[in-house]
């Protein structure tokens, strides 16, 4: 397949390259494009061939389900109903990173939900993302633009690396300012369920509903067979080619306990990542050391996080340590995203 890729700037996007990529999706064409979480991989959420594309560019399991993207708060012919909570939060956070489950309506293919009755629809705010939508003229099904199984794309190089000949074209150029994919809550239950967290928190969640829980399924390995509500839920997500072990406990323990296991994997012939923070990057002698970002900052870790992995790659190392984070507020996401690189493989700092 020849990818047409072009570079576009969201403040002042091209309108004939929008045009262009708005007709590809029509004709059922596939279309990666930025929004401000990840870059999306995008065709028509309505046409059951076109969807299916999406499933065989990724490599992507059928049993996963996709998100439907639209670019105005009029979903009623997609689902039965608005939940009023829903409704709420539609106010509240559309457009932005905040993707909401309800049941679907028949209008939507069984393909885009993967079999379930529920589907999960949100707004992006990333201006060229909304532009596509409306002069697609049609939802746009989009998971995110990677091959299955590999770190999120957060800039349109990694896109081009992954997918270039399995879509029809590529636009966008600008990195992504979240860089995690968006909060997922399921409004079909009550109270209703965070199935994957992101950039809206939970404590912004409980402004609308003080009861919102998290899934317990979202920190821990899932196994056995079951049909994910979401995308994310089941299978092994965010990995880089070199496995990756995160070590967690105290602070200052975590760093020496990282220093003795690369010297050890140093003495066998390995060559070492460190994801560290701007206020331990300095205490890491040996290996190669990246800095996610300020602990104080958090939202600067999540923005770098998949960029980091992906740039342990270009370097590559055998094996990858990360440091872990607090699980409050972004962090859950953070460490949900890492926890699911590392097959949830941790390493206590105390052992």
């Amino acid at each position: 397949m020849n990818t047409i890729v072009e570079f576009v700037d969201e403040k002042e996007p091209n309108v004939d390259i929008i045009k262009l990529a708005g007709d590809t999706i029509r004709k059922g064409g596939l279309v990666v494009f930025p929004t401000e979480t990840v870059y999306g991989l995008g065709a028509n959420a309505l046409d059951s061939e076109a969807v299916h594309k999406i499933f065989i560019a990724k490599g992507r399991p059928q049993d996963n389900p996709l998100i439907i993207h639209v670019a105005d708060f009029d979903i009623e012919e997609f689902v039965e109903e608005i939940p009023p909570i829903a409704k709420k939060m539609m106010d509240k956070f559309w457009p932005g990173p905040l993707t909401l489950i309800m049941k679907k309506s028949s209008k939507v293919p069984d393909i885009t939900s993967a079999g379930l009755d529920s589907i999960g629809i949100r707004m992006p705010s990333n201006s060229v993302a909304n532009r596509l939508i409306k002069e697609a003229g049609v939802p746009i099904a989009a998971p995110s633009a990677n091959i299955s199984g590999r770190p999120s794309p957060t800039d349109i190089d990694t896109c081009i690396e992954d997918l270039t000949g399995r879509v029809d074209c590529i636009i966008g150029g600008e990195k992504c300012k979240i860089g995690l994919e968006s909060t997922i809550v399921d409004c079909t239950v009550e109270p209703p369920l965070v199935l994957r967290p992101g950039g809206i928190i939970l404590e912004m969640l409980r402004e609308i509903h003080p009861e919102i829980q998290i899934d317990p399924a979202v920190m821990i390995k899932v196994e056995g067979s079951f049909k994910p509500k979401a995308p994310g839920m089941k299978y092994r997500h965010y990995a880089p080619k070199a496995p990756v072990k995160i070590v967690v406990g105290d602070l200052e323990k975590t760093v020496a306990k990282i220093n003795e296991i690369v010297q050890n994997y140093i003495d066998d012939g390995k060559k070492i990542g460190i994801m560290a923070s701007n206020e331990t990057i300095h205490m890491y002698p040996k290996g190669i050391v990246k800095s996610l970002g300020s602990r104080s900052n958090l939202n600067s870790v999540a923005r770098n996080l998949f960029k980091t992995l992906r740039d342990f790659d270009n370097d590559k190392v055998d094996i990858i340590l990360s440091e872990s984070f607090e699980e409050k507020g972004v962090g859950i996401a953070i460490m949900n995203r890492l926890k699911k690189a590392a097959g949830f493989e941790l390493i206590n700092a105390d052992t």
